[in-house]
């Protein structure tokens, strides 16, 4: 369920809090093979499912960078924020990739709100640390924490 806040200073008082999770989205190779279009990675591990399935993973996998783009897709399932001129991502602190995402699995989203702060110019800098999961698997795909920028 997408958490609403009416404006920054709700925004602001959440620090700390936990959001999501997010509805399971599967990782088609449909997907896989578009990202690899348009990144220009096409490395078989990718895109090539017969001769992936006698490699290391037993099948085709999600780009680690595939699911860091998937970020803004979770973000918008895990909160809105009303009242405000403009948000932009502002960049990553960190960015560690777990476990590989098999093409066929679902995977989803929970996030943390590490740190939210007042900077200058009157925008509310956001650090986020969003947990990236995989349907019946232990250990998570990917933790990334970013930063957003909000505008009033």
């Amino acid at each position: 369920m997408v958490k609403k806040f009416n404006n920054l200073d709700e925004f602001i008082a959440a620090a700390g809090s936990k959001l999501g999770p997010t509805e399971w989205l599967e990782v088609t190779q449909d997907r896989v093979n578009l990202f690899a279009d348009a990144t220009e990675d096409h490395q078989w591990i990718h895109v090539d499912p017969e001769k992936a399935k006698n490699g290391p993973f037993g099948g085709t996998i999600a780009h680690g960078l595939l699911t860091l783009s998937l970020l803004p897709h979770f973000s918008h399932q895990l909160y809105t924020v009303d009242n405000v001129s403009m948000a932009i991502n502002y960049g990553y602190n960190k960015v560690r990739f777990i476990n590989p995402v098999k093409v066929g699995s679902k995977i989803r989203a929970t996030a943390e709100l590490t740190k939210v702060e007042e900077v200058a110019g009157g925008a509310v800098q956001v650090t986020m640390t969003t947990t990236v999961e995989i349907e019946g698997v232990e250990k998570p795909a990917m933790v990334a924490e970013s930063i957003a920028r909000f505008m009033r």
